[in-house]
């Protein structure tokens, strides 16, 4: 329970510290901040992702169930 508190707590923060950002960003130069920028909880996108096809669904097969 406390670690969702702490990642409710961190998604209110992170959202005030992106509209602090947001206010003070030159348009001209700046991107948009989102709350996920500052927010160490928020999943980033670039975290790994594997696809799964033909060549590795045998390596998951053996993972899960320990067979060929």
């Amino acid at each position: 329970m406390s670690e969702g508190r702490f990642e409710s707590q961190w998604a209110h923060t992170s959202s005030i510290m992106a509209l602090i950002a947001n206010v003070n960003r030159d348009p001209k130069k700046g991107r948009v901040f989102t709350p996920d920028d500052f927010n160490p909880y928020a999943r980033k996108k670039t975290d790994r992702v594997i696809e799964i096809s033909k060549s590795n669904i045998g390596l998951m097969r053996r993972a899960f169930t320990g067979k060929d």
